[in-house]
């Protein structure tokens, strides 16, 4: 890497080349750097003996910088004194930042730690520390050879923090570390009572001990992921481990059990074993997605993770994996070569496809004999490198109408998704890929030709049937073909793909909601919505047939539905917000969420108690939100009221946490520059995470077009924003009706600036 500035041997070389016991050296030609692999190139006389032990030096130095990479600096103030963290981020290809390395993750080591520190700081690494020598103003602490992992995976961190730890009796011992006015205000409290019964999980749910001694768990102000699972040193953003149970809304501390539960499934799909190259990444993530809501499901049994995750998961990598420019899950090694094409990989796709796949394989398996499957594969290949094949051999343990390698090849190796159509009329089933413009056509060519083979569940009036297994593009399924029951396919959205029907059935679907739609399970009213209008916007059915799928939604109280359904009004709400027929729009809103609003303000003692229900909370959220959107007075006064009792007495707010982000938005839409300034000078001042990602958010929800782009402006002074929050500032303002041509314009304006700044360039990609 450029980052380093390497101190030249005699002979003008970048380093130089000894023999070990006995082996002798070849002599080095010369030495480069090849700046875009971010190579270092050691050019010798003779080949290296095999078997022979060489021992390579080099000499560097390198800036702490603020750049979020490799080696840097993350800074913070702590009763008015500014005080620095020298930290890590290798993760993918920055380790080469740090350190000259191997920096590939089939290329395992030992790694031997010791760091040289400022006295009153600490040191952590991945190892437990052996030492710490004190010499005049320094110390030197040493830690234990790591175990064999790749580099992306190494960590160390200097800092001032103070932590908590659990009980000495413990078999793993875990520490969180944190700024230490967070400690003492306990703010790492609820992350200490979780991580260690989630390990527990793991363990018990991969059938495989945690192979280290500790887990130490710190959380930073600056950086740029959510989080990173390091073996042994998991460093996080403020947000993604620290909880305050006073400020904190519900949606913080799911945020927060997520992401720690996602890191420590990592420790065994990742760290433990390691994908052999990155266009296989969605090995490791894919899983840690899937694995990590079983993990806070086992915690937190109450809050339904799993159905709320996979949903939300779901439609995201649908959204994603509809567009013509998709990606297969695992792709052509040639394909990822550099280091941009290997961060390019950090998307939807490898993320919510990855675990989307895994929890449909996991499915038709069955869950027992998925995790007996993954336990085999991680003893199998501990400490080593895979590719995605190798752990189909492992699953192979039911009967199937194919091998696991025929089925999900299918899925791993080409993108986009199938849309099921079944016509109950002839019981005739058919799949294509579905694409979300209908005109496109798909950027790649498929080795299987753009067909599955589908495992359809499905139900016909609310009885499960057997499985069915589509395995070519057009068949005949007889026990699905009726003229009065109506059917339902991919049964709580267990499968990675999209569902239509011939118009009668869709009529006897919609005729069930109405009567009596709690015959459906919840995920699937929920998928029923979802797939109905991308299926419109595909042009594979009308878009009145879409709007009839919310018929029944004023007798709806689920979140899911609901959820589901706000994603596509709030398309037609931005669309027509400016037209005649925005009055329409309001009174249908109002009529399908008057019942919700009103229910929920019912149970909640007209707004003044907190919903037990984790989901229900978010629900009330929901109607808030789309009742001021409706224009409904009561809402919208509400919203001005909270929001202008909290400007009168800014350190006594009162409104609930976890309606916090709804009412502070819908305050600042009706508001105007009074409002937004106040929002401003808070994030200006603000000294909690979780605090000023809030107000990042919401400052972007005013409908004034001038503050909007002083607002975009800001963005790219770190004086005004911090570098972090970056990427959520064009991203929020995006996504607002009103901001989406400023922020265009913005980018276009800007865009020499933007390619000079990596986390303004990560917003727009």
């Amino acid at each position: 890497s450029n980052k380093l500035n390497y101190t030249l041997t005699p002979e003008g070389h970048h380093a130089k080349l000894t023999g070990l016991e006995g082996a002798k050296a070849p002599a080095i030609n010369k030495t480069w750097l090849e700046v875009e692999t971010q190579y270092l190139v050691i050019q010798l006389s003779e080949t290296l003996q095999v078997g022979k032990i060489y021992w390579l030096y080099m000499e560097f130095q390198g800036e702490l910088a603020n750049d979020l990479r490799g080696f840097y600096r993350s800074e913070y103030f702590e009763d008015g004194v500014k005080k620095v963290v020298a930290t890590t981020q290798m993760e993918p290809t920055d380790a080469r930042k740090a350190f000259p390395c191997f920096d590939e993750p089939a290329m395992k080591a030992v790694f031997h730690m010791t760091l040289i520190h400022p006295s009153g700081t600490v040191a952590l690494s991945n190892g437990t520390k052996t030492i710490t020598l004190r010499n005049q103003n320094v110390l030197q602490t040493k830690f234990k050879p790591t175990l064999k992992m790749s580099t992306y995976l190494v960590a160390f961190v200097v800092s001032e923090y103070s932590s908590i730890r659990t009980a000495a009796e413990t078999d793993v011992l875990v520490r969180i570390w944190a700024r230490r006015t967070a400690i003492e205000a306990g703010h790492g409290d609820y992350a200490l009572s979780i991580t260690g019964r989630i390990l527990d999980f793991f363990q018990s749910y991969y059938n495989s001990k945690y192979p280290l001694p500790k887990s130490d768990q710190i959380a930073l102000r600056d950086f740029d992921a959510g989080a990173m699972e390091n073996w042994g040193l998991i460093t996080y953003r403020e947000t993604s481990l620290l909880y305050d149970p006073i400020t904190s809304s519900n949606k913080d501390k799911e945020w927060v059990s997520t992401t720690i539960a996602h890191e420590l499934a990592h420790m065994w799909f990742g760290n433990l074993v390691t994908m052999k190259w990155w266009n296989d990444l969605w090995l490791n993530e894919g899983f840690a997605t899937y694995v990590s809501y079983l993990g806070v499901d086992d915690v937190q049994p109450t809050w339904n993770i799993v159905s709320t995750h996979f949903l939300a998961d779901t439609h995201k990598a649908f959204a994603f994996d509809s567009n013509k420019f998709s990606h297969p899950l695992s792709l052509p090694e040639e394909e990822v070569k550099t280091p941009a094409q290997i961060n390019a990989l950090f998307n939807t796709i490898t993320y919510s496809k990855g675990g989307a796949v895994l929890r449909m394989l996991s499915e038709f398996l069955s869950e027992p004999v998925f995790a007996r499957g993954l336990s085999a594969y991680l003893k199998q290949f501990a400490y080593g490198n895979t590719v995605y094949t190798d752990l189909w051999g492992k699953l192979q343990e039911v009967n199937l109408p194919a091998t696991i390698s025929e089925i999900m090849n299918r899925w791993i190796l080409q993108m986009g998704f199938p849309v099921v159509t079944i016509d109950t009329r002839t019981g005739n089933i058919t799949q294509n890929h579905f694409l979300s413009d209908a005109d496109s056509k798909p950027s790649r060519s498929s080795p299987y030709n753009y067909e599955w083979f589908v495992p359809i569940s499905w139900m016909k009036n609310g009885t499960v049937m057997d499985r069915y297994w589509l395995l070519e593009k057009n068949a005949t399924h007889d026990p699905l073909k009726t003229n009065s029951e109506w059917v339902l396919a991919n049964v709580n959205v267990s499968g990675f793909y999209r569902v239509n029907y011939d118009p009668q059935n869709w009529q006897r679907l919609l005729s069930q909601l109405s009567t009596d739609h709690s015959v459906i399970p919840v995920l699937s009213r929920a998928q029923i919505v979802d797939d109905a209008f991308n299926l419109a916007k595909a042009n594979m059915i009308n878009m009145s047939l879409a709007l009839r799928t919310l018929s029944y939604l004023s007798e709806e109280r689920e979140y899911l539905p609901w959820q589901s359904a706000i994603k596509h009004l709030n398309t037609f709400i931005n669309r027509f917000r400016h037209t005649e027929v925005n009055t329409k729009m309001q009174k249908f809103l109002w009529s399908k969420v008057q019942p919700l609003f009103h229910y929920l303000k019912n149970i909640t003692a007209d707004w003044t108690e907190i919903l037990s229900s984790h989901t229900n909370q978010y629900n009330q959220l929901n109607a808030i939100s789309l009742a001021c959107t409706a224009g409904v007075e009561d809402c919208l006064d509400l919203t001005k009221m909270w929001y202008r009792q909290w400007m009168k007495n800014p350190d006594k707010n009162p409104i609930k946490h976890s309606m916090r982000s709804t009412v502070y938005c819908n305050g600042i839409a009706a508001g105007g520059s009074e409002e937004w300034e106040f929002a401003w000078n808070l994030y200006k001042k603000s000294v909690d995470d979780a605090e000023a990602e809030l107000l990042i958010y919401i400052l972007s929800c005013t409908r004034k077009p001038e503050l909007l782009n002083r607002y975009l402006n800001y963005m790219l002074d770190p004086n005004m924003v911090q570098k972090k929050h970056v990427n959520y500032v064009i991203r929020h303002v995006a996504n607002n009706v009103v901001g989406q041509p400023l922020a265009w314009d913005f980018i276009r304006a800007n865009w020499s600036n933007i390619l000079k700044d990596d986390a303004a360039l990560a917003a727009v990609r």
